[in-house]
């Protein structure tokens, strides 16, 4: 048998790198401006045309390199960073596996032009998919000045699967913020062709400020924290400045972005009885830790760390983040050193005077209380007591203060059902007691069930039932159980409620019903870069659509009306989850109607999210017969627009399994 384990070429191990460390044009801007910050570049510019698509272009005032390390920077595991294995536990910089350029050169097409401070000629290297062309001496300034042109120009499933413009732009915005958060000591700047940023270097405070503009700043608590295992510094938001969408979350390890599930727990767990359940705080921290103690070598694109003691820092960063919230007054407290409330003295020997009460003589409370409900006398339609009594007169004994015999209370208990459980078309009550303690009355409307539940109070046949009218109560005032011939369907009544109200906004869509309203309070915009970049995509649609959303000032903007089938919700919350739609999913762009088509399916969508009932509200009997009644009145009621299940059906076999 002949040998068939063979070394694959470096063009081919190249590009399967490439899968891992270059999704999308934002990984090229990362690797590159993360090599520019380790060769101690001051000033960082980034040029983009086509949202990365045709060229990002990164240019530094770094080192430099040398006409060798130029063409030995593309080759596979090719460092400077890093020359041992124990150097892993010592790592001071972004970079250190050597993957990324040649991860780069293997689906681009990249002309680099460097120079360093000793060489008075620059050099000039062109490589088309690994593949090196030419190398040549050049003019060029101190630095590297790198082009990436024709991203995926070889992979063109990776280049077809690519999202729109703007999902493009918003993802380079979102990771430009990232670097230029980290490296507040660099001047950065960014350059998109329709709009540009530049940040000056300063303070990470400034930093924050020139970012998010003024959006922050008044809501910003410092937290300043030095320990022999972890030095914490940054800031956190006011809990009222909790974002419902959006949410600014940033946690950075020895200059590395990271995400850790676990720390945000910590600082989740500080604001839990502070803000609404919905909402997330803002947060800013930077770790400083010793690099033995973390292992960022764990994930391609190293945003994922392990620490040797998370365990222990987690105490550390619960107590900074509560005490940054109670030393700045953003959670309410009692002030032990502010004086007691002015009180005069009596004069000596004297005690203060007793309240004088006016009570009669000889004064009863129970027999003015039994006289006021239906004693003899009185105008009470019952005969006696606070009970009725059907058939028997009572003795009308009054309760004395010494005696309190209870003998005139009747007896004849039947008389409070008469009727409960007869006549056509009555409803029949029973009180079922949840798993949480909660009691939720079960409405049997019995419309042509006679006996639904007899003198043993035994619940109807629940199939037969379903058919006359619906069974349904809430559990943990988020889910509506109910019946059906095919078994027991739980219902998630948020989801439900989504399904319901985004079929009846779209129909109003498509009737051309959406008149514009206008608000007499505009609600203020304030939106971020990213969200910036959708709104000018989509502007044209949502006026048409019936907003009336006016610029104001940098990242101001006015919603001065709205569409009139928004009266119930709230509009600031509609357009931020329509921008954030479009952000993540992009609009794909053909004919002006198709276009008109998704943003109005995504208006509907944020209008029914905005407008539903919320997990965890409490519904009537009639609000959960009518949210059954609806949903399954529609064509498709098993998903929401956006596939997440709605409810889930537990058949006979799948009941009978549970308790075998």
């Amino acid at each position: 048998m002949s040998d068939v384990i063979r070394l694959l070429p470096d063009s081919v191990a190249n590009q399967i790198a490439a899968g891992e460390v270059i999704q999308r044009p934002a990984s090229v801007i990362k690797e590159l401006v993360e090599n520019a910050v380790d060769a101690g570049a001051t000033d960082i510019k980034i040029f983009i045309k086509d949202a990365g698509r045709t060229l990002i272009q990164v240019v530094d005032n770094g080192n430099g390199m040398s006409e060798t390390d130029a063409r030995m920077a593309f080759e596979r595991h090719a460092t400077s960073k890093i020359s041992a294995a124990d150097d892993l536990f010592t790592l001071r910089t972004m970079g250190f596996r050597g993957e990324a350029l040649p991860s780069i050169c293997a689906i681009s097409q990249v002309e680099i032009k460097t120079r360093t401070d000793e060489m008075q000629l620059g050099t000039r290297v062109l490589i088309n998919a690994s593949v090196v062309e030419t190398q040549e001496p050049c003019a060029c300034d101190r630095g590297v000045n790198i082009m990436v042109k024709n991203i995926f120009f070889n992979v063109p499933a990776r280049r077809k699967f690519l999202k729109s413009d703007n999902v493009e732009i918003s993802n380079i915005m979102r990771e430009f913020e990232r670097l230029a958060l980290v490296n507040n000591n660099i001047r950065m700047s960014i350059d998109l062709g329709t709009r540009k940023m530049d940040l000056r270097a300063g303070s990470f405070k400034q930093r924050i400020v020139d970012i998010w503009k003024n959006n922050l700043d008044p809501h910003l608590l410092p937290i300043n924290v030095d320990t022999t295992l972890i030095k914490i510094n940054g800031y956190i938001s006011r809990p009222e400045n909790a974002r419902r969408r959006n949410p600014l979350q940033y946690l950075i390890v020895n200059g590395r972005n990271m995400r850790h599930p676990y720390f945000h727990k910590a600082i989740m767990n500080c604001y839990e009885s502070l803000i609404a359940s919905e909402t997330q705080p803002c947060y800013f921290l930077k770790f400083e830790v010793d690099p033995a103690s973390i292992d960022v070598n764990i994930h391609p694109t190293k945003s994922e760390i392990k620490f040797e003691y998370e365990q222990e820092i987690w105490p550390i960063l619960q107590a900074s983040v509560k005490a940054s919230l109670g030393k700045f007054g953003a959670v309410p407290s009692i002030d032990f050193t502010s004086d007691v409330l002015p009180v005069d003295p009596l004069p000596d020997g004297e005690s203060p005077e007793r309240p004088s009460l006016d009570i009669p003589e000889n004064y009863n409370p129970f027999v003015e209380q039994r006289n006021s409900f239906g004693a003899e006398g009185s105008d009470s339609g019952f005969s006696g007591g606070f009970f009725p009594n059907e058939g028997r007169e009572t003795s009308g004994r009054r309760f004395s203060s010494g005696d309190r015999h209870r003998d005139s209370v009747p007896r004849n208990w039947d008389s409070l059902y008469a009727g409960f459980m007869s006549g056509k078309g009555s409803v029949a009550s029973k009180v079922v007691e949840g798993a949480e303690g909660e009691v939720t009355t079960l409405r049997l409307e019995s419309a042509g069930l006679s006996g639904a539940a007899g003198s043993n109070g035994v619940l109807p046949d629940m199939e037969k039932a379903a058919t006359i009218g619906a069974i349904c109560f809430q559990h943990a005032q988020s889910y509506i159980i109910t019946s059906s011939r095919e078994g027991l369907i739980i219902i998630d009544q948020h989801r439900a409620h989504v399904r319901i109200l985004f079929e009846k906004y779209m129909s109003q869509i498509e009737r051309s019903e959406q008149v514009s309203q206008a608000i007499m309070f505009p609600d203020t915009l304030t939106l971020d870069p990213e969200f910036r970049v959708a709104l000018s995509e989509v502007e044209e649609e949502l006026s048409r659509l019936g907003f009336q959303i006016e610029y104001e000032e940098e990242n101001r903007w006015r919603i001065a009306g709205v569409p009139a089938m928004l009266k119930d919700s709230d509009p600031k919350d509609v357009v931020l989850r329509i921008l954030e739609s479009v952000t993540e999913d992009g609009v794909n762009y053909g004919s002006e109607s198709k276009v008109a088509d998704q943003l109005s399916e995504r208006m509907a969508l944020a209008m029914a999210r905005s407008t539903a009932i919320k997990r965890g509200q409490r519904l009537s009997p009639d609000e959960m017969e009518h949210i059954v009644g609806e949903l399954f009145s529609l064509p498709d009621p098993a998903y929401t627009p956006n596939g997440n299940p709605v409810y889930c059906l537990l058949d006979p076999q799948k009941l009978e399994s549970l308790f075998r």
